[in-house]
């Protein structure tokens, strides 16, 4: 097992649900030799693959946060055939606070990878992850949404595959978690992945993985969460790790390539005028940009230099310049 200096309370060779807390060493005024927590919980029981699932990486999005809770709660190792690692809140400080980034460091979990055993807490919690957990496993799941700023879709992503046994892991995931869409990377991916993401982590210890984006807006979805619990299920139901488990028929999952993202270049109160899904075509105005301070300028339209639907749209109705407005994407070949 790599060095770190994250130690944890669970076992990770022991038949049984383990739960407690890998401790974040972090000694402070208040706490000279105090630790931090991030709750994690491990199930094993006889021959099987290990499954990692994260939540909590940014700590305001929430619907995989409350899905891996629930796993928790409501799994026995009885249930598991193989190994379950589970962190509901993998920046635990970030999630504790409610925001992006970490508030002891700044941290931003999913731009830190591979991390530094020595770094500061995010630092060290993302090369735990990378070098510690990920060596674990076969495949991971890592859990996201749009945060406080954006609100996506049930929304799976994943990269291409480098070998045919990552063919076959992808569709297995893909098709098990059965979200409504996919954002299919074109490049990248792959051991020699650079990419700071939980996802190329995976990528460099050559897991078979997946992420999603699920809702958003500093609120929870009913049906996205409800998406997400039940696309949980199914995927370890397909890997065999769950067999009591009954899934329903799939729904099918609509593949797509990002285009990219349009921004405000102004100053104001946003008005979408395009939900999430809706088509677009080039030159449409998908937004206006309004001035209440100056109410008698004409407010300001935002075009779109790509054609096909919404994937991602923005929460928060004040807006400066350089601010993502909304995402394009359109459908895979």
């Amino acid at each position: 097992m790599a060095t770190s200096l994250i130690t944890s309370e669970v076992p990770f060779d022991q038949t049984g649900k383990h739960t407690g807390f890998l401790r974040v060493p972090h000694s402070v005024t208040t706490s000279a030799y105090g630790w931090l927590p991030i709750p994690i919980c491990v199930i094993q029981n006889g021959t099987g693959p290990t499954l990692l699932i994260t939540a909590g990486n940014h700590g305001d999005e929430y619907e995989g946060q409350i899905a891996v809770t629930k796993l928790i709660q409501t799994l026995e190792a009885d249930d598991i055939h193989g190994r379950l690692i589970l962190l509901p809140t993998a920046n635990a400080p970030a999630a504790e606070a409610g925001t992006r980034t970490s508030p002891i460091d700044d941290g931003n979990l999913n731009r830190s990878f591979p991390g530094d055993p020595a770094g500061t807490p995010t630092q060290m919690i993302a090369h735990y992850i990378e070098e510690v957990l990920l060596p674990l496993c076969d495949y991971a799941v890592d859990l996201h949404s749009g945060g406080t700023s954006l609100h996506y879709p049930a929304t799976l992503l994943h990269g291409p595959a480098h070998t045919p046994e990552e063919e076959a892991g992808l569709t297995l995931l893909v098709d098990a978690f059965d979200l409504p869409y996919a954002w299919v990377f074109t490049g990248g991916g792959g051991r020699q992945s650079t990419a700071r993401t939980a996802m190329g982590a995976a990528n460099r210890k050559g897991v078979i993985n997946v992420m999603a984006e699920l809702g958003g807006g500093g609120t929870i979805t009913p049906d996205i969460l409800a998406d997400t619990e039940r696309g949980l299920r199914r995927i370890l139901h397909a890997l065999n790790m769950l067999a009591n488990y009954q899934p329903n028929a799939p729904r099918g999952t609509r593949a797509l390539n990002a285009q990219g993202s349009i921004f405000a270049y102004d100053t104001g109160l946003l008005e979408l005028l395009k939900d999430t899904g809706d088509p677009v075509t080039h030159g449409d105005t998908v937004a206006l940009i309004h001035d209440p301070a100056t109410p008698w300028r004409a407010p300001i339209p935002v075009t779109s230099p790509y054609e096909g639907i919404v994937l991602a749209k923005r929460h928060l109705t004040q807006v400066k310049r350089g601010d993502a407005i909304v995402q394009i994407a359109k459908d895979a070949p």
